[in-house]
Parts: structure tokens; C-alpha cells; sequence
């Protein structure tokens, strides 16, 4: 039975509600800093790779780094502190020795980390502002800077309204608790009985963000969890049609971060129209890669109006720091009210939320970066015969010593490409995770195929069928 499309808007309008009369609503008061926002007009864009998109991918690590990673000797990073105590010589010297690495393990996918422009924005920003935020983002740490960041982030994706988070895990976690806090609002008593509580069907592969801020929510008593099969769209029919619960949300990753597969998008706004759900993406490897204005995976299928709640991080392919989510003002109110990561989080710093800002204009118009990514993802196709459907290349070499030694191999031939291992991935999973960016060119791809063919032998990598990622 199809459910009224404004049922979610009823509920947290009830919600808010309730938050007024316990005079418990938050309000978002920006600091105002002197001197004019930047404008579009501000960013100066390429239109071509430059020599310092370099920077992006090739990487140093010191001697001592290397020698630990090659031996498999566990490090806490205190070996990067050069000169440090040191007065033999020769370990300094060693110190000193540094093995050049072309990085192919990274989420930086267009390359935008190294982009003079948005350097120069965060240095011009701390040069006239300072750089702490001073307080949480209800205290004392929001500024007209921030209120811009979100406007632009909004209308990237298609929503009436966004929230700037800490990073994207912060993001996850606020929304989650925020989505179980509806029925909580809305019971009597603030505890929810069995058949009040929110139900929340999760892909079995989703980040670890989302599936931590599910958990809380289990825990506080105002949700239940469900998690269906990978991708499995008839099992999530299944559970929706068998759920008896009123509150319902499907939550799920847009481009799976360690498989590279994509979440199918137009039927899940099948099932949203079947069954009255709301919808909300983790768009934090699609955004800016994916769709012509890089608005991402909702962009890219063409179903942006089905997506109620998109969160996104700006540590990837904005190559920043810090997260957000885009959503209804309705929905904002109650996040920025209840989520619990975000209430209790240091605002994002002002140098970086002026470099976010350059960084959405320069993806928006630098748009030949996203065609470049997708041509390298062609590159590795053509050169491998393994039919990859996107940047994120995983392949699965099942041991966890055989994922060591690839990784191992790759370095010892100049690739910082790591073995993703378990809690991370299922065990006999273990796999390396390959990245393009915009940034690689075609001989960078062929020179690590080469390698990989090696370490793991290409022609035995297969797809396997029920999940789409390459396998051994």
C-alpha cells in the first residue's frame, strides 16, 4: 500500500513540535567576518592537467616507512620524525632518504588537494580571519562562511537545505540518532513502544559511520534495524512488505566505498514510491565524480527528486575536510536540535570552509576532470579486460598474507596501493583497493597493471556476479 508522500513531513513537524514546547529547538546564529564573501568570479579555474596536479599523486615516504611497510614491522608513525632526538648520523641520514611512491589508494579523485586556487583561498581566509572556529557550530563557531558553504552545497544537491558537519562519520552518526529521536518525540512517555520506533533498512555493506549511528539509535530504544543483502532489491521488498512498523527509511551508500559498485539507484525509487519510505544516500564517493555538475550518484540516474536526505563529505573529492548533509529545512531544524555529533563537535575552521567553497566552483566548472576520471576507469578496463564500473577498483585476493604481499610488491615498485583487510572487509575477503583520479594519466595506468599482473596475476581476476566487484 502506497503511503502519503508527506507522511515524513508530518512526523517531524510533529517532532519540532514537541522540541518548541520542551524549549529544546537549537538555532544555527552566524558570526559575521569582515570582508566581502568570496564570489564565483573570485576562483581561477584550468582547463587542462597543469604540472602541479601532480602533487595530488606522487608521494614521498621516508626510508624507515619503507623498510617497516616491506617487512610488515607494525609502526605508529613516530619514525616520520626526522631529526627528532636523532644524533647517529646514519640513522638521520636514513631518515633523510625518502623512496618516491605514485598513489593509487586514495579518495583525492579529481585531484583537487594540490589545486593552487584553493590553496590560496584557505591561506587568504586564515591570513584575515585566524584559523580556529572558536566554538561548536551553536556556540560560537558558524559564520556567514559557513552559511555560504551550505548554500552552494544545497543546490549542488537539488535540496532546500544543507548542515555542515565535522566530517562526513559526524554527519552519518547525526542523522541516524536524529531519524530514531522522531519517535521518540512522538511517544507519550519519550520511550517509544515496539510499533512506535523508526524502522531503518541498511544495505549489508554500508559504511561503518552509518552503521555506528544506527546501532546508537538501536540502543536508545527509538529504532529498529534491518539489513538487507547487498544491492538485493527483492529482499528489501521483501522486509519492507513484511515490516509492520509506520516509520520507514532505507539507508544505503550511493558507491560503495571498498566494492565500487553502485546502489540501484531507480529501484530504489521504485520501492520509495511503492512503499512510502524515506530515502536517504551516504553520497560520499559520488559527489563531484559523478553526474555532469558533479551533483553525484542521484545526478548521475537522474533520480535527485527521489532522494530525500543526502549526506556527503568534503574530504574526498573536494579534496577538503568536513561533511555535510543536504535536506529540508524541516529536516535541518531537527538534526542541527538532536543529532548529537554535531551539537558537541568543534565547528569546521574558517580556512577550510573558504577552500571547500573554491573547491565546489572549481569541480562544478573544471569539468574535464570528471570526464578524465571516467577515462582512466575506461583505461583499466581496456587494459585488463576487467569490466570496472567505476573509480574504485577492488580486487580480491581472499588471504590476508597473499592481500600483504600484493600490497608489498606494488610498493617495491613504486605504487602506494594498501591491503584492505578485516574488520574493514569480511573475512578471506582481504583485497587491494585500487583508485583513479583525474589526475593519473594513462601511462600511470598502464605501468600499474603491469605491476598488479605480477603480484596477482589479471587474467585469473573474474567479476563476481552477485556484488560486481573483481575477484580472484
Amino acid at each position: 500500500m502506497e503511503m502519503e508522500a508527506n507522511s515524513w513531513d508530518s512526523w517531524v513537524d510533529q517532532a519540532l513540535s514537541r522540541l518548541h514546547s520542551l524549549k529544546l529547538i537549537r538555532s544555527l546564529r552566524p558570526i559575521h567576518l569582515p570582508n566581502p564573501l568570496p564570489t564565483p568570479r573570485d576562483f581561477e579555474v584550468f582547463h587542462h592537467l597543469s604540472p602541479w596536479d601532480r602533487l595530488a599523486i606522487e608521494i614521498k615516504i621516508s626510508e624507515p616507512t619503507f623498510l617497516k611497510w616491506v617487512n610488515e614491522i607494525p609502526s605508529s608513525g613516530d619514525e616520520a620524525a626526522c631529526g627528532d632526538g636523532l644524533d647517529d648520523e646514519k640513522v638521520l641520514a636514513s631518515h633523510q632518504k625518502s623512496r618516491d611512491l605514485l598513489l593509487f589508494s586514495g579518495n583525492d579523485y579529481l585531484g583537487l588537494s594540490s589545486h593552487p586556487t584553493i590553496g590560496k583561498a584557505a591561506a587568504k581566509a586564515a591570513q584575515e580571519h585566524g584559523m580556529g572556529p572558536r566554538g561548536s557550530a551553536l556556540v560560537c563557531g558558524y559564520t556567514n562562511y559557513h552559511r555560504l558553504l551550505e548554500s552552494c552545497l544545497a543546490d549542488l544537491k537539488k535540496k532546500e537545505d544543507c548542515l555542515l558537519c565535522p566530517t562526513g562519520f559526524a554527519a552519518n552518526m547525526a542523522l541516524m540518532v536524529a531519524l530514531g529521536s522522531v519517535s521518540s518525540l512522538l511517544s507519550a512517555d519519550q520511550k517509544p513502544l515496539k510499533d512506535e520506533r523508526v524502522a531503518i533498512f541498511s544495505d549489508a555493506l554500508n559504511h561503518a559511520s552509518i552503521i555506528d549511528g544506527i546501532r546508537l539509535a538501536e540502543r536508545q530504544g527509538s529504532a529498529e534495524i534491518f539489513v538487507y543483502r547487498h544491492c538485493d532489491m527483492p529482499h528489501l521488498n521483501e522486509l519492507l512488505s513484511s515490516c509492520t512498523l509506520e516509520k520507514k527509511v532505507v539507508v544505503t551508500d550511493s558507491l560503495f566505498s571498498m566494492d565500487g559498485d553502485f546502489a540501484p539507484m531507480a529501484e530504489l525509487a521504485k520501492l520509495r514510491k511503492k512503499h512510502g519510505f524515506l530515502l536517504v544516500i551516504d553520497d560520499a564517493h559520488g559527489t563531484f565524480v559523478c553526474g555532469k555538475n558533479g551533483g553525484g550518484v542521484a545526478e548521475e540516474f537522474n533520480c535527485e527528486s527521489d532522494v530525500d536526505i543526502c549526506v556527503g563529505t568534503l574530504s574526498k573529492a573536494a579534496g577538503c575536510h568536513g561533511g555535510f548533509i543536504a535536506c529540508s529545512k524541516r529536516w535541518k531544524q531537527l538534526i542541527l536540535s538532536r543529532g548529537r555529533s554535531f551539537i558537541f563537535s568543534t565547528a569546521m575552521p574558517v580556512p577550510v570552509v573558504a577552500a571547500t567553497l573554491a573547491a565546489v566552483i572549481v569541480a562544478k566548472k573544471e569539468k574535464w576532470r570528471r570526464a578524465a576520471i571516467w577515462n582512466r576507469v575506461q583505461d583499466f578496463r581496456a587494459l585488463t579486460g576487467i569490466p570496472i564500473g567505476s573509480p574504485i577498483i577492488s580486487l580480491i585476493v581472499g588471504s590476508e598474507e597473499r592481500a600483504l604481499q600484493a600490497s608489498r610488491h606494488l610498493l617495491k615498485s613504486g605504487f602506494h596501493v594498501t591491503a584492505i583487510r578485516p574488520p574493514t572487509v569480511p573475512p578471506n575477503s582481504c583485497r587491494l583497493r585500487v583508485t583513479l583520479t583525474s589526475v593519473h594519466t594513462t601511462e600511470d595506468v598502464k605501468k600499474l597493471t603491469v605491476a598488479l599482473s605480477d603480484c596477482i596475476g589479471l587474467t585469473q581476476i573474474r567479476v563476481y556476479s552477485s556484488s560486481g566487484y573483481a575477484r580472484l
